[in-house]
């Protein structure tokens, strides 16, 4: 009889610290959830039999796990200067002049398009003088005139090259717009046309 009773008591006090527990803890939403401490209760009544001394933890109520916020896609490029047309009409000489219609957000000098290039497949690119920064250097914004159409004559391709690609430049980002791939053997495609 004794034992059922310090049993019942012991038990009582392990449920009155739990329900302190959840209620201290449901006051304190701002605090960051954290689980209930575990009360420290040992089992050292001298009467007690060793069978009877384990003491049953109270139950734990599971803490709401904060919740993930969703990990944003890096942009595939900061870069912006698209390339939305390209026309290339072959001259009686063999050289070619390409008209390339660009797009870009130009907000003014410190960042519009700069330039085009005509780049071969084995990625080099077509200049007209070899000191040149582009195949064609954008020399001011076109904030107000977008898209834009700009063209350069006097391109050399080599014999037995049929496709080149055409891509644009910004002045702050770089690289990495859209570009359109020419096939010079077709009279036109997706995003080209070709005279010859």
């Amino acid at each position: 009889m004794k034992i059922a009773i310090v049993f019942v008591g012991l038990l009582a006090a392990i449920l009155f610290t739990a329900c302190q527990t959840e209620t201290s803890t449901a006051e304190n939403t701002a605090a960051e959830p954290t689980a209930p401490p575990q009360p420290s209760v040992s089992a050292t009544a001298t009467d007690l039999p060793p069978a009877t001394a384990t003491v049953v933890p109270p139950a734990v109520t599971s803490t709401p796990k904060p919740t993930s916020t969703p990990q944003a896609q890096p942009a595939a490029s900061a870069a912006n200067a698209d390339v939305l047309f390209v026309k290339a009409k072959q001259s009686a000489d063999g050289t070619w002049r390409f008209d390339v219609t660009v797009a870009h957000p130009d907000t003014g000098w410190d960042n519009y398009a700069d330039g085009w290039d005509v780049v071969l497949p084995d990625g080099s690119v077509v200049k007209v003088n070899p000191t040149d920064r582009f195949t064609r250097l954008l020399v001011h914004p076109h904030e107000t005139e977008q898209p834009f159409t700009r063209s350069q004559s006097g391109i050399r391709i080599l014999e037995g090259v049929t496709t080149v690609t055409v891509r644009a430049h910004d002045l702050v980002d770089g690289w990495g717009g859209k570009t359109v791939a020419v096939d010079l053997s077709q009279s036109s495609g997706e995003g080209f046309e070709v005279q010859k």
